[in-house]
């Protein structure tokens, strides 16, 4: 009876772990479907305070944004390893983040592109300045990430960042207040400097999408559950005809 009992549970923990990746699939294939179709879409203003609050990752992420203004002083870094650059260059090193100043007033963090490593701080990259006066940008709209208990402590020393955070970066440079903006943007391919550096364009869109392969194998558990306890039920059925027909030999 206890068997039967703990046989049943585990069944329907198998079951639940199952269609709760079948779940996680959907999710993640309209994820994929939703991003890819969002990133060549024709670019739109870029929202005000008054909306900042109810601004939603799955409406806005990745969703290309034309804005009008001028870069301010100062940089700071988002340490990352590009495995696959679209550009020249990959490997260990930085996304280059820039306060932009809009028409309005307005200042939003700006991904201006990947350095290398040993080519992190302006000096060693000569031409990448982003240049001053008006300028029209379009950048893709990028949600804050959430670190965890093992993500790094910024080092601010070095103004290095390890998880994106809009306003963490932009009081770092001396921009703080209500008119900061809560995301980041992403400049697009076509804003990299002559010299080639930062490197622009190099929003990582790929997602990790192992949902199926877990459908797979908490189902097939529970599959191999079921048959085993089959099995094993039928063979405890077996064993009283098998001990009488010896008996009565």
């Amino acid at each position: 009876m206890l068997l039967s009992v703990l046989s049943l549970i585990a069944f329907a923990i198998l079951l639940a772990l199952g269609t709760w990746q079948v779940q996680r699939l959907k999710w993640k294939l309209d994820l994929i479907e939703r991003v890819e179709a969002r990133v060549d879409a024709a670019p739109v203003a870029m929202p005000g305070p008054a909306a900042w609050p109810d601004l939603t990752d799955e409406e806005w992420d990745y969703r290309p944004i034309e804005v009008s203004g001028r870069f301010l002083p100062g940089e700071v870094y988002y340490f990352i390893s590009l495995s696959d650059p679209r550009g020249d260059v990959g490997g260990p090193g930085y996304f280059v983040y820039q306060p932009f100043e809009t028409e309005d007033g307005l200042v939003v963090m700006v991904n201006r592109g990947f350095v290398p490593d040993t080519r992190r701080l302006p000096e060693t990259r000569p031409g990448s300045e982003a240049g001053e006066g008006r300028t029209t940008i379009i950048g893709l709209w990028r949600r804050n990430e959430r670190g965890n208990f093992l993500t790094l402590a910024p080092d601010l020393g070095k103004r290095i960042w390890f998880v994106r955070d809009a306003r963490e970066m932009a009081t770092e440079l001396g921009q703080r207040g209500d008119n900061v903006a809560p995301f980041t943007l992403d400049l697009t391919a076509s804003f990299t400097p002559a010299g080639g550096l930062p490197q622009a364009g190099e929003t990582i869109i790929t997602f990790t999408n192992n949902h199926l392969q877990y459908v797979v194998t908490w189902y097939g558990l529970a599959a191999v559950l079921v048959a085993v306890y089959v099995v094993y039920v039928r063979r405890r059925l077996g064993r009283p005809r098998e001990d009488g027909a010896a008996g009565a030999g």
